[in-house]
């Protein structure tokens, strides 16, 4: 998908230990963390805006209610790490590690995720509108409840997949993965739509 360039930052804070810290409030715009260490973090209502996390670890941190708009990740860990209610919109994730990754609601529209590994993550109840999920990995994943209107699922793996209540009238089922996916009867009959098949009672 095209996107933008990264915006460019203003502010650089490398090689720090912020293990265990709590935040909460806070606004970072346009700052570039480099090798920091945020495992075990929590935040509460924190805005990232435009920021850019290169190597950074995630591991077994907590987010509630906070915002990385407009992000970007390279090389980042997020073991264990959680999202409730968190914003994530235009945000885009290369070379990151996702096990044990847990998503509960917010908005990650637009978010950018291709050839991302999620099969240890847990997605639940969160838009994804639009978002880039070329060729993922999501076998035996559990992606519920996910608003997928518009989002790119070109050679997405989603096999063994829990996908019920997720949105899944736009999927291609020639160019994805849905082998032994676990879906609704209203989903089994939203993908034979899409397969050009004429469902009747």
């Amino acid at each position: 998908m095209h996107r933008d360039p990264p915006a460019e930052t203003v502010e650089t804070v490398r090689g720090e230990d912020w293990g265990g810290a709590e935040l909460r409030a806070e606004q970072h715009y346009r700052v570039a963390y480099v090798d920091v260490d945020l495992s075990e973090v929590r935040t509460s209502g924190v805005l990232f805006d435009e920021c850019a996390f290169r190597g950074v670890r995630f591991n077994v941190s907590r987010h509630e209610g906070s915002a990385f708009v407009n992000c970007t990740f390279s090389n980042c860990n997020f073991f264990d790490a959680s999202f409730s209610g968190c914003k994530l919109v235009g945000s885009r994730f290369e070379r990151c590690a996702f096990d044990l990754l847990s998503v509960e609601g917010g908005d990650w529209s637009f978010v950018a995720l291709p050839g991302a590994d999620l099969r240890k993550a847990s997605l639940t109840g969160a838009r994804l509108r639009e978002a880039d999920l070329t060729a993922v990995r999501c076998e035996g994943a559990t992606m519920t409840d996910l608003d997928l209107s518009g989002a790119w699922l070109h050679k997405a793996a989603l096999a063994g997949c829990d996908l019920r209540g997720s949105q899944l009238a736009g999927i291609d089922p020639t160019t994805v993965d849905l082998r032994g996916a676990i879906v609704t009867w209203e989903q089994a009959v939203a993908v034979a739509t899409a397969m050009g098949l004429d469902v009747r009672p």
